[in-house]
């Protein structure tokens, strides 16, 4: 099982199958916003990523998500990529992933429905402007399959440039797609039925 998406090439670029020097500057500035908001999340507001530990995870993570089969993809924006990074990821539905899911805080239950044609009707929540200034503003979105969670991701780092961005976002989550690999004469043990 693994994950599949049209993101459009001319606002996002892939990391997940962004080897060697393809992509290499987006990854690179991507990660460092990701570490720069970490240590703001951590109390560090005037100290930026470090660009030697930025530098260090961009060669690694195409190599890392390539080991996760498809099971995770991620992109950057294309005219911005320390803007906004986006991620999707299945995970399968385990008991433990459903109790920590239940125990989030409340604010994480003020959702909306969002529709995906291929996923049907799942969850968003876009929290422009979380109670902890220094949290990121960020938008999730959730499918509940039955086996499995399918969940898209995206931090942004500026708080007055959300809005602009977070409809591509929503364009991008409504393209993905699972995709399951059967062999020639092998049966299904469960009938999927197009959720549309």
């Amino acid at each position: 099982m693994r994950l599949q998406a049209d993101a459009d090439p001319t606002l996002w670029v892939p990391v997940t199958d962004s080897l060697g020097f393809a992509g290499r500057r987006h990854r690179k500035a991507a990660i460092r916003m990701l570490l720069t908001q970490a240590n703001r999340a951590m109390g560090q507001t005037e100290r930026p990523g470090s660009s030697i530990l930025a530098w260090g995870v961009s060669q690694a993570a195409p190599l890392l998500m390539k080991r996760a089969g498809g099971r995770v993809l991620v992109w950057v924006w294309k005219a911005n990529p320390d803007l906004l990074v986006v991620m999707a990821q299945v995970q399968e539905a385990t008991p433990q992933l459903r109790t920590a899911r239940a125990m989030m805080p409340m604010e994480y239950d003020d959702t909306e429905a969002f529709r995906n044609v291929h996923l049907g009707v799942g969850e968003k929540l876009a929290m422009p402007l979380p109670s902890d200034t220094r949290t990121p503003p960020f938008a999730t979105y959730t499918w509940d399959t039955g086996t499995h969670f399918v969940t898209v991701t995206a931090v942004c780092a500026d708080r007055e440039r959300f809005g602009i961005v977070i409809g591509a976002v929503d364009h991008l989550a409504r393209t993905l797609r699972i995709v399951e690999d059967l062999a020639i004469g092998e049966a299904a043990e469960f009938l999927r039925i197009d959720p549309a």
